[in-house]
């Protein structure tokens, strides 16, 4: 579906108008102010992406203009039901974001503001680039900003966790430049679309995997690639951290579904007895460090290890349920995660610390403060009623639908769950010494930025249907092309991965 109006187009470039426009302004006030507006356009800007077609696996709102044609290399963008969610969740989060930072950044104010503008146009590029080449300026350009980010307004090691940032995805993204590269040598095209439709041998399959699951990798993180992740999340500023937290991490699970399972199907199948040992690995390494973690923002980063974990879980179980419950966790993940982190912003502003001894006892004194965070705490637990429980209790069935042994190896990390976030829950609420006296409860502004994500939680919580008939029929379309596989493999033997996914065809799909 061809648009007339480029909605794509206008959401990326927007936010970098309004890095131009904000470069005159010099008053702080007036910048935070300009940028909230302009998050707010950008919001009235996506309405037309309402029009999406909810039973449709074809990509819509596609722009496609020709680029460089002399490498085949074109301005394609579009969106379907894999990318849809975590365009509108990058959008929805600008405006909460500049709000929480609205007293929490006290230096170089418009810098730091066209960094967050800069961040969702690179973000939102990624998740509707259709031409590799395009795809791939997106996700290095969003390295930068975030860079920035971190080694400007972070933490005291702020230089070490941005190093370390930027070295960890730059490497990945150095093995994700070749599998572009061999790709195109192969299929002739840098197109997406194109390359989706293109059988691959094994052989070719088998290393371009390898490649694009180490980048991808990275950047979810799994284990053990997830060292960068909780000096990054500590260092970071609140509006980094919730970026980083929602929509970066993402990117790793968005490339492993579009492109691992899209486009090299056979090795997929070959690897995933690894890929779930990794998921498995993340879940149960991820809970148990968080439990002991004393810094509130470092066990939330651990915890992200965990629950990425059951994301990529539930893509390697290939089927339905288990891929419903990724692209649901990729949600609520951004929703709840980020949660936490402005709630841990917001009572650093008050103690100047986010040591858990240091914040003791606010139940009393704070009670609109610990609603909020024991709802998302709730939520990050995985409580029936939330919108994490949805799509935990769908990778979970997933999972033992495929594997009742790997089910039941994956149950602990969700004991872990509400174990380190029920202790963390019951210090701040009920723990003492408390200096929760000396503080003052959530303001009108802290409200505003964490009232819409509670009623998100909620709405996924009790009403996931409309979200899940979103991206069922992108899921089922790419599940469809990996079970081809496993069936022509469970025919011909296992071995024989050089079959075309033309020779089951005509086979019935269980």
């Amino acid at each position: 579906m061809v648009t007339t109006w480029p909605v794509l187009t206008t959401l990326i470039f927007f936010p970098l108008l309004g890095v131009v426009f904000i470069l005159g302004i010099n008053k702080e006030k007036s910048v935070r102010i300009s940028t909230l507006v302009i998050s707010f356009i950008e919001i009235v800007l996506a309405i037309p992406l309402l029009k999406f077609k909810l039973n449709s696996s074809i990509f819509q709102f596609v722009e496609l203009k020709p680029w460089i044609e002399q490498f085949n290399i074109n301005y394609h963008l579009g969106i379907d039901g894999i990318s849809y969610l975590m365009v509108l969740l990058t959008i929805f989060l600008l405006p909460l974001c500049v709000l929480c930072s609205w007293t929490y950044i006290t230096k170089r104010v418009k810098e730091f503001h066209i960094c967050l503008l800069l961040m969702t146009s690179a973000c939102i590029g990624v998740f509707v680039a259709l031409d590799f080449v395009l795809f791939y300026i997106f996700w290095e350009a969003m390295l930068i900003p975030m860079f920035l980010l971190i080694a400007i307004w972070g933490g005291p090691r702020k230089k070490y966790a941005s190093i370390k940032f930027f070295i960890y995805t730059l490497a990945g993204s150095t093995l994700l430049l070749v599998a572009i590269i061999g790709f195109y040598l192969v299929g002739k095209t840098f197109s997406i679309p194109e390359l989706l439709q293109h059988n691959f041998s094994f052989n070719f399959q088998f290393w371009a995997f390898l490649a694009m699951a180490l980048a991808f990798a990275i950047k979810v993180p799994m284990f053990p690639f997830h060292t960068w992740l909780p000096a990054a999340h500590v260092e970071a500023p609140t509006a980094g951290s919730v970026l980083l937290a929602s929509v970066l991490l993402k990117m790793g699970t968005y490339g492993f579904i579009r492109f691992c399972l899209g486009l090299t199907p056979a090795a997929s199948i070959h690897f995933a007895p690894l890929m779930i040992a990794l998921s498995i690995a993340s879940i149960l390494y991820g809970g148990l460090v968080a439990l002991g973690q004393t810094d509130m923002k470092k066990l939330i980063a651990y915890s992200s290890v965990a629950h990425m974990g059951f994301v990529t879980l539930g893509i390697f179980m290939f089927n339905l349920r288990g891929m419903e419950g990724a692209l649901m966790q990729m949600l609520n993940h951004g929703i709840t995660t980020g949660a936490l982190f402005m709630l841990v912003g917001a009572i650093y502003e008050r103690s100047h610390s986010r040591e858990i001894s240091d914040n003791l006892g606010l139940g009393k004194y704070l009670p609109s403060y610990m609603f909020f965070f024991g709802l998302f705490s709730l939520s990050s637990l995985a409580f029936p009623g939330t919108n994490s429980f949805v799509g935990e209790a769908l990778v979970l069935i997933g999972t033992f639908t495929k594997n009742k042994i790997i089910g039941l190896v994956a149950i602990p990390g969700a004991l872990l769950a509400a174990a380190y976030m029920l202790r963390l829950l019951q210090k701040l609420a009920w723990g003492s010494p408390s200096k929760g006296q000396n503080f003052k409860d959530l303001n009108k502004r802290e409200w505003a930025y964490l009232l819409p994500l509670a009623i998100l939680v909620f709405y996924l919580g009790f009403a996931p249907k409309l979200a899940l008939k979103t991206m069922d029929k992108s899921i089922q379309k790419t599940l469809i092309k990996v079970q081809k596989v496993q069936i022509a493999v469970q025919d011909k033997g296992k071995n024989q991965f050089e079959l075309t996914l033309n020779e089951a065809k005509e086979k019935s799909l269980d």
